[in-house]
């Protein structure tokens, strides 16, 4: 991979969203990575005055290492389209398509693809009564990182009492039962899949936490599952208008085969830290971190 190492790169990280601490380790590890790759590296953490910084510097490129609300869900974008700075990841639209996740699902039924059922609903409605058969889940429809996560059995007493932090309207979804498997695309290009192993459920601590989940790649699987996890993923970045890298996530209920195959949500700023899954996917298709960072400054552009 060739790059242009002279040039300016601002790395974007922190923000006011709930992944903040996330975002600020991803930005800091991708900074380390295209300063190893010989790039000139100006580190920024997002507030208020994020536009006034950007003509302050004058990048010749922004690294979007933003995370959750604000940074990945096209409101960025639009800042650093209206200052005609080039970008990585995705461009507006699909951004703030992607985080709407019952939006996504949309998408991924009108292409074809398989998704969990669920149903947007008022966060006093969802303490009120159970608004769907359980077992289910409740959560936010616009966060990402496993924020904000309600499991609710089949046994449960009743429904769950949300916090009060919960926004007003959530997303309650059919609970889907078996492995949690992943895959990056990068480009036009899925690269492979992970088996995420966990004691229970792949929450916040479980993604972040060293230890807190164990990654299995290549997946242990049966060929077809393997082959259509690569299939959908680079079918839901394309139907989504994804650029650069995205990560899409499944569920898989082995005792079904591939009709227990379903996707649960894409990702356009797959985490960048030292547990993340995107890193470790490229690591094994034998592209290096600073290579991956350096790929995606050279893929930057405006109009995305």
């Amino acid at each position: 991979m060739s790059s242009r190492t002279n040039l300016k790169v601002v790395v974007l990280m922190g923000g006011p969203s709930a992944e903040r601490e996330v975002s600020l380790s991803s930005g800091r590890e991708c900074a380390t990575a295209l300063r190893d790759a010989g790039y000139d590296v100006v580190e920024v953490d997002a507030g208020p005055d994020v536009a006034a910084r950007l003509i302050e510097i004058a990048p010749d490129a922004v690294f979007n290492a933003l995370h959750g609300r604000w940074g990945e869900d096209g409101a960025v974008q639009g800042i650093f389209e209206w200052l005609q700075i080039p970008y990585t990841h995705s461009g507006i639209l699909a951004s703030a398509l992607t985080l709407d996740k019952q939006r996504t699902k949309d998408v991924y039924r009108k292409v074809g693809l398989p998704a969990v059922d669920s149903v947007l609903a008022s966060a006093d409605d969802v303490r009120k009564a159970h608004v769907m058969p359980p077992p289910y889940v409740v959560k936010p429809y616009n966060e990402g990182s496993s924020v904000g996560i309600y499991i609710v059995s089949e046994d449960a007493n009743g429904p769950p009492q949300l916090a009060d932090d919960m926004p007003a309207q959530v997303m309650v979804e059919a609970f889907a039962p078996g492995r949690e498997l992943t895959t990056t695309v990068m480009g036009d290009r899925a690269l492979t899949v992970t088996d995420i192993i966990t004691e229970g459920w792949y929450d916040y601590h479980a993604k972040y936490a060293p230890g807190g989940s164990r990654h299995v790649l290549p997946a242990d699987i049966p060929q077809d599952i393997f082959d259509a996890c690569m299939d959908y993923a680079v079918r839901a970045h394309d139907a989504l208008g994804c650029r650069g890298i995205s990560r899409t996530d499944f569920r898989w209920d082995e005792t079904r085969g591939l009709d227990g195959l379903i996707l649960l949500e894409t990702n356009t700023q797959p985490g960048m830290t030292p547990t993340s899954l995107t890193p470790e996917q490229a690591a094994h298709v034998g592209i290096t971190f600073p290579q991956l960072c350096g790929w995606m400054v050279e893929d930057a552009s405006c109009d995305r």
